[in-house]
Order: structure tokens, then sequence, then C-alpha cells
């Protein structure tokens, strides 16, 4: 016997959701989910009118339908807001620069502006480049901190107000799992947030994804017909992440809210006083954000030119000492030249 939708409209289910459980149809699906992100937006105060917000764009299905469901709500409920997409080439061969033509797909559809950012052009490196000097044991790091960063340079340039990420609420359940188990309580204290950043010298950065379940993206994405990316890096199968989203996915499959529940225990979560908060600055090589001095972006830059691409990953007393041992190298090998010159 058919299903009728649970909503009542009288027509035929098409889908089940998956994170309430009911049967709908699929007017009233694309109803509730764009209803549910509406809500996330206005109830936190996400934007304000008349600002400019860039959607960080990588092709994928969640900057995709983030980018689809902002310009619909922007003149659905009229936020004044002026929407442009925000895309970093971290220049990864057979993945990046195939998942920038559905950027500028994107960019075709929703009539957005779109500026492209490289690696390569900040930094004078690409991941390619990097996985060959780091191998695949670390290369996230280096991807993860670069992006972070270049997505903060691309804004300044454009000169907007926040940065809308694609963030998605298995994501958010994912991060939260993977700090509880590095006891990494600095990430731990804002992974949750919806908004993250500002203040004088820095542009925030917003979630309006961070209460929707990953499979509802894509079921979105499918049923609109949506044009998006969907191949996987291919230096990610070894990231630590993967670890955290295979043991999310067994529990899901016991208890479909448990990753609403995560994020819930997340924004929950207390520190006492005494437990050390790292303390947001500016860099003094870059003038970027950061906790620490100089910044991670730098000292993996520093390290990649120095021909000691570790030099960033581990502990700082670690990247001391290997820039102390090769200064003294260079230093002998220096007065050696000029004894040799001498002669």
């Amino acid at each position: 016997m058919p299903i009728t939708c649970k909503s009542q409209c009288g027509n035929r289910a098409a889908l089940k959701r998956p994170k309430t459980g009911d049967a709908l149809c699929k007017e009233c699906f694309f109803a509730a989910f764009e209803a549910e992100i509406h809500h996330t937006i206005s109830s936190s105060n996400l934007f304000r009118r008349g600002e400019k917000v860039a959607v960080a764009a990588s092709g994928g299905k969640d900057s995709t339908v983030l980018a689809h469901v902002l310009k619909l709500l922007n003149e659905r409920h009229d936020y004044g807001l002026e929407l442009v997409l925000l895309s970093i080439d971290e220049g990864i061969t057979g993945y990046r620069d195939d998942s920038l033509e559905t950027v500028k797909q994107n960019r075709d559809d929703y009539q957005m502006p779109l500026k492209i950012l490289s690696y390569e052009e900040l930094y004078g490196w690409t991941m390619d480049r990097i996985v060959a000097q780091i191998g695949r044991s670390n290369n996230c790091t280096f991807c993860g901190v670069f992006r972070r960063q270049a997505l903060d340079r691309g804004a300044k340039l454009l000169g907007v107000d926040s940065i809308a990420t694609g963030h998605n609420a298995d994501d958010i359940a994912e991060t939260v799992l993977m700090n509880v188990l590095r006891g990494d309580t600095a990430r731990l204290r804002r992974c949750t947030d919806i908004r993250t950043g500002g203040g004088e010298d820095s542009i925030p950065r917003v979630k309006p994804l961070k209460y929707s379940y990953e499979k509802e993206i894509v079921m979105y994405a499918h049923y609109k017909k949506l044009v998006y990316f969907s191949t996987e890096c291919v230096f990610s199968p070894n990231a630590y992440r993967g670890h955290a989203r295979a043991f999310l996915k067994d529990l899901e499959k016991v208890r479909p809210v448990v990753i609403m529940d995560i994020i819930y225990s997340g924004e929950q979560l207390r520190f006492k006083d005494t437990v050390k908060k790292p303390v947001r600055g500016i860099c003094s090589r870059c003038s970027f954000v950061s906790s620490q001095q100089p910044c991670k972006a730098c000292v993996l830059l520093e390290g990649l030119n120095r021909g000691l691409p570790k030099l960033g990953i581990g502990k700082k007393s670690k990247g001391d000492r290997m820039i102390a041992k090769q200064n003294q190298e260079l230093a002998l090998r220096e007065r050696a030249n000029l004894v040799k010159n001498d002669f």
C-alpha cells in the first residue's frame, strides 16, 4: 500500500528523512530542509542586511547546496545579502582541477561572481609538490592549514563581511569525536560554534548547514538535480578524520539521532577556568590571525622552503631542534668553503 506524505499534503511519500524518520514527498522535503536552514540562519543571527558574504565553494555537494539554498533564501526572505563565490585551488591534479569546472558551472547557474585563489600564487607550492616532499601521512595537515588561511586571504581581497562554509552536522560531530580522542581542548571549545572568528583582525565564518545531515544534503542535491563534484580527494584516504567518520557511521546505524546528540553534547561542554586557553593574536610574519607565533601556515611554509617538510609537524621544540641542526650544518659548510677558498 502506498505511503502518503506525513505533512498531509495528499501526495505519495517519495523518501524517508534520515534526520527525523518522516516519510515525505519531494516538495515537502524541500520545504522542510530549506525552512530548517532559514531557522538556523535567523535564530543565530548569522547575517545582517547589506552584508557581503563569500560562499566557500569547492564544487562538492555541501558547497553547491549551500550556494543554491543561500541564493534561494536570500531572495525568498529578503536577507539583503550580496553573495559571491570564493574557491581555493590546492593544486591536486585529477581532483581540484576537475572540481573547479563544477564551481564555474555554479557561478553561471546562480549568477554569482567567482574568485579563485591557488596555493601556487599564495605560497609558491601545490599540494602535488608538497605530497612529493612530505608523503601521504601528514599531507592533510598542510592542506587544512593552508586552506584555512587561503580563505582568509581571499575574503580580505574580496572585502566580505563573513565567509559561509558548507560544514554539515556530520562534519561537526566528527570533529567533536576527533578532538575528544586527541584531547584537544582548545579546538573542542569552538568546534561546535556556528560562528567563529570575527573581531577587528579577522573575518567571521558561519555554518548555515550546521544542523543539516549529510544524507539529506545528498538527497536534496539529487532531487533538485544540482550539479556537483562527488569524487573524493586522492590524498584523503589516510586522513585521521576517516576513522572518526567510520565510527560515526557505525553509531548512526544503531541510533540515527546520534549525530545531533554529539553536537548538542559538544555545545554543552564546559571547562574549568584553570584550563589554559589559546590566545588569538596576529602572526608577526603574515599578519593573519593565529594563536601561536609564528602562525602554523608560516612554520609549515618555512619547513618546505628550507627543505625540512616535517618542521611544522609535532611539537615546536622538535622544530626548533631541526632548525638549529640545519643552521649548524650550513655554518660548518660555509666555514669549509672559506677554508677551501684560502687555498
